[in-house]
């Protein structure tokens, strides 16, 4: 039963560890997002100041910006809440694992 928990727990471990690669992978992606959004707010504030560019293609770049930006924030809520849920069946692991000593505790005090 105890291999079995510990089985368990290197299971959630790494489901753990791999939540935690993506969300920095997905920040990495926000960030790079988030300049390219700059970049194209710059672009755009040229245009009004009279420099030659396409109001066009710099609306369609800000809202191919903007729907990359949300797909990486509803892709780093969904690692983030993979990251809680594996953080929680840890402590439930843990928890699991200390009632296992109390009762090897307890029946060695019995005996």
């Amino acid at each position: 039963m105890v291999q079995h928990v510990e089985q368990n727990l290197q299971l959630m471990t790494k489901r753990a560890v791999k939540a935690e690669n993506n969300a920095t992978k997905l920040k990495q992606e926000n960030a790079l997002l988030q300049v390219q959004l700059k970049n194209y707010q710059t672009e755009n504030e040229a245009l009004r100041s009279g420099q030659s560019a396409s109001l066009a293609v710099v609306k369609q770049n800000a809202d191919l910006a903007l729907q990359n930006l949300l797909t990486v924030i509803t892709n780093s809520r969904t690692s983030i809440k993979q990251l809680v849920s594996g953080a929680e069946s840890l402590q439930l692991v843990a928890d699991l694992l200390k009632s296992i000593d109390r009762i090897s505790e307890l029946s060695e005090d019995g005996q």
